[in-house]
């Protein structure tokens, strides 16, 4: 599913990241590595703040619907 219906406080580990090489490369650099893991904080707007090897980001809900979990 992917992480956009991912409920909040929950970890999920990444299990393939959709799209152009540009984006699935700047999702690795920022932490979204396939078998890695990943909690959702909360959700607003459907923009999502995720929480990925102990930091904060914030991902636009197009984004977030990239990364299967």
């Amino acid at each position: 599913m992917p992480l956009t219906m991912a409920p909040s406080g929950s970890a999920n580990t990444v299990k393939k990241i959709n799209g152009k090489d540009e984006i699935r490369h700047f999702l690795k650099s920022l932490g979204f590595v396939e078998g890695g893991e990943v909690t959702v904080v909360s959700e607003m707007g459907g923009n999502l703040i995720v929480n990925v090897k102990d930091t904060r980001i914030a991902l636009s809900k197009s984004m977030a619907g990239r990364i299967l979990v």
